[in-house]
C-alpha cells in the first residue's frame, strides 16, 4: 500500500487588484475504501472562512470569498495519502448487458450515467463504436476495449483543447489531454447504455512512465455488473489501481472542477498549477503548468466579472 505525498498548488496573479472574489474548491480527497487520508493541509491566502458541504455526488465541496482589492490568490492543498487498492484486480469479465439492465432496475443514477449527450459528429462517432463491441463481448471487455481505442487512436498533446472543448471537437482534433480522453470514453461508453462516471484526481506512476504525471488528472469509472463501479485510465490505457488519488467524480468534469469561480475587476488574468508527487523512495516529481487568460480592459468606470478554472492534464 504505497504511500504519497502530495502539494497541489493553484496560484491565480491579477494585472490590476481584482475584488468579490468568489471561488468553490474540490480539492478534498475522495472519501472512499481506496485510500486512506494521513494529512491534510490546505492553505489559501488572507485565510478566508470557508463553508463546506457535500454535492449530489458525495464530492466535499469548500467555498469561500475575498471581499477586499487583491492581486494574487494561492490555494496550496497538502496530501499525505495511502491508496489501498490491489495491483491486480479480479474484475468480473463474464456478465454482459443481461446482467448489466437487471442491476440498473430502479438505480436512478446508474440510469442518469449511462444517457449519452447530444453531439453533431455521430459518423465518427458511430465509426468508433464499430471498432469496439458487436455486442458479442462483456461488459469489462467492452470497457477495456473502448480505453484500447482511445489510446491508440488519439494523441496526448497539451495546448491544443481547453475546459470548453467539446467530444465533438476532440473527434476533430485527433488529440487532447486527459479530460478530453475522459469525456471522449464516456459519450462512448454511455452510448452503448453503459453507466460511467467522471473523475478527478492525481497519477502518482513514479517511474512507471504513464501521462499525466504532474497536474489534476482525469479518468472514467464504469460500471461493471457483479463488480461495481471500476476505473479506467484511457490517457494510460490501464485499469486504475494504487497509483491513483481521487478527489471528485461526477457526470463530467463541471462537476469535479478542482478550482473555480468569479471575481469583479478590469484585469488581466495569469493562472498556474504546480503539482509536486513524493513517493516512499525518496523520488519526486514536480511540474507547473501555466494557463494565460486575457480579457477586455474596458474602462475604469466599468465592472467586469470573469470565471475562471484550470483543465486537467
Amino acid at each position: 500500500m504505497p504511500i504519497f505525498s502530495i502539494v497541489h498548488t493553484t496560484k491565480y496573479e491579477y494585472e490590476n487588484p481584482v475584488v468579490e472574489s468568489m471561488n468553490e474548491i474540490r480539492i478534498f480527497p475522495y472519501k472512499c475504501p481506496d485510500q486512506e487520508v494521513l494529512q491534510h493541509e490546505l492553505n489559501i491566502s488572507y485565510s478566508p472562512l470557508m463553508h463546506t458541504f457535500y454535492d449530489y455526488w458525495r464530492n466535499k465541496v469548500g467555498t469561500f470569498s475575498i471581499s477586499h482589492p487583491h492581486k494574487e490568490l494561492v490555494i496550496e492543498n497538502k496530501l499525505l495519502i495511502r491508496t489501498t487498492m490491489p495491483n491486480l484486480l479480479q474484475i468480473n469479465f463474464h456478465s454482459g448487458f443481461d446482467e448489466l439492465n437487471q442491476e440498473m432496475q430502479g438505480q436512478l443514477k446508474l440510469l442518469e450515467l449511462s444517457r449519452p449527450d447530444k453531439i453533431d459528429n455521430k459518423d465518427s462517432l458511430n465509426e468508433l463504436l464499430s471498432t469496439i463491441s458487436d455486442g458479442s463481448h462483456s461488459i469489462a471487455m467492452i470497457v477495456e476495449r473502448t480505453s484500447d481505442v482511445i489510446y491508440k487512436k488519439f494523441r496526448y498533446v497539451k495546448g491544443i483543447t481547453s475546459i470548453e472543448t467539446t467530444v465533438d471537437e476532440i473527434l476533430l482534433h485527433g488529440g487532447g489531454v486527459c479530460q478530453d480522453f475522459a469525456h471522449l470514453m464516456l459519450q462512448l461508453l454511455r452510448s452503448m447504455s453503459i453507466p460511467a462516471r467522471y473523475v478527478s484526481g492525481y497519477i502518482c506512476p513514479n517511474k512507471n512512465g504513464m501521462r499525466g504525471e504532474g497536474a489534476t488528472h482525469a479518468w472514467v469509472e464504469a460500471y461493471i455488473p457483479g463488480y461495481g463501479w471500476t476505473g479506467i485510465d484511457p490517457t494510460n490505457n490501464t485499469w486504475v489501481t494504487n497509483a491513483h488519488v481521487k478527489l471528485a467524480l461526477g457526470r463530467n468534469f463541471r462537476d469535479c472542477t478542482p478550482v473555480k469561480g468569479t471575481f469583479r475587476g478590469n484585469s488581466k488574468q495569469h493562472l498556474s498549477v504546480n503539482v509536486s508527487i513524493g513517493y516512499e523512495d525518496g523520488n519526486s516529481f514536480q511540474e507547473t503548468n501555466d494557463v494565460q487568460t486575457q480579457v477586455n480592459i474596458r474602462p475604469m468606470s466599468e465592472i467586469d466579472i470573469h470565471m475562471f478554472g484550470s483543465q486537467q492534464q
